[in-house]
């Protein structure tokens, strides 16, 4: 997995504000197949703000913010909607990729109710994402569907990309010349070797 850049690393503690209900801790818990695996923990980033350089901020129609990371990670970012007595559900964050026929499905992640952000990492170039974020303080399906928060993007082409095509032209443009010096020497050696019929 990717590091998050040096601007993510600093202490979740610091802005830690019981009343808000967020927790220095986010736990989580990955679902995938229908499987949960063990429940982790890290550290809520607080504050962290999207500065032009390092990120590209994509927002939803509500209150989720994916931050796009110039080392191909995402930062989702989300605020508490509702009243006190909804906060203890946690969230469900589900996650979709366009293929080129087909869309599939990524792992989900239940979350905590003290969590407001989720790291991503090791997420796919040029491929369009697609991921919802809904509550799970309600039990009724027709509000858990209308409290869905979604957020479309596609991560950039890294710099290595670039450098990987460009070696690989100039590979196949060197294999292209050293055939047609080959056959050009083949082609001189059999002819001076010959003798020439007249």
């Amino acid at each position: 997995a990717r590091a998050p850049p040096r601007a993510l690393s600093h202490s979740g503690a610091a802005g830690w504000s019981p009343e808000e209900g967020v927790s220095p801790l986010c736990a989580y818990r990955v679902i995938e197949g229908g499987i949960g695996g063990q429940l982790c923990f890290r550290d809520t980033l607080f504050g962290y703000k999207c500065h032009k350089g390092d990120c590209r901020r994509v927002v939803s129609f509500r209150n989720l913010m994916a931050n796009i990371l110039v080392n191909g990670s995402v930062l989702l970012q989300w605020t508490q909607e509702g009243d006190r007595r909804h906060r203890r559900g946690g969230y469900e964050l589900s996650c979709w990729w366009n293929g080129s026929y087909t869309q599939f499905e990524c792992a989900g992640v239940h979350l905590g109710s003290g969590c407001r952000d989720f790291l991503l990492t090791e997420l796919h170039e040029n491929i369009p994402y697609r991921l919802c974020l809904r509550s799970l303080a309600r039990s009724d399906p027709a509000q858990r569907a209308d409290q869905q928060d979604c957020v479309e993007f596609t991560l950039p082409p890294s710099g290595m990309q670039d450098i990987v095509i460009a070696m690989t032209t100039v590979g196949g443009a060197i294999c292209v010349m050293l055939v047609i010096i080959c056959l050009l020497v083949a082609y001189i050696t059999e002819n001076i070797m010959s003798p020439t019929t007249q």
